[in-house]
């Protein structure tokens, strides 16, 4: 944890890397993260867990798979929205977006079950921050 405020346009600016999220900081036993994202990310669900999404910057898609059919969430600047455990989703930012997640430590950014993952998707439970 932090003893020092973190400014998020700093920490947004000491990587580079697409779909790779660093952790910013733990509140409890989640991680909130952050990414800069573009193009296209896998579908894939997470069991267990929701996932809170913040839009830093830019617009980010969320599709998604519900019993009653597909449906795409678009989230500009300022928006949040909660993809409710179980449910498949893609997010997909067509030019490109900075996003926070908040959720449990140790979740895989591909979920639990997912597609092939792409070469420009990192499989990884979170980054350390180096600002």
């Amino acid at each position: 944890m932090n003893s020092v405020p973190i400014p998020l346009s700093k920490a947004l600016a000491s990587f580079d890397a697409l779909w790779s999220p660093r952790i910013v900081t733990r509140v409890n036993d989640y991680d909130v993260r952050i990414a800069k994202v573009e193009g296209e990310h896998i579908w894939h669900v997470h069991n267990d867990t929701d996932e809170f999404f913040l839009v830093l910057d830019g617009e980010l898609h969320i599709s998604l798979r519900e019993p009653d059919g597909e449906r795409t969430v678009q989230l500009p600047r300022g928006a949040v929205f909660t993809v409710p455990r179980g449910t498949e989703h893609k997010p997909h930012a067509p030019s490109g977006a900075a996003i926070l997640m908040f959720e449990p430590a140790g979740t895989p950014t591909v979920g639990d079950r997912h597609d092939d993952i792409p070469e420009h998707v990192d499989s990884t439970t979170g980054h350390a921050l180096s600002t």
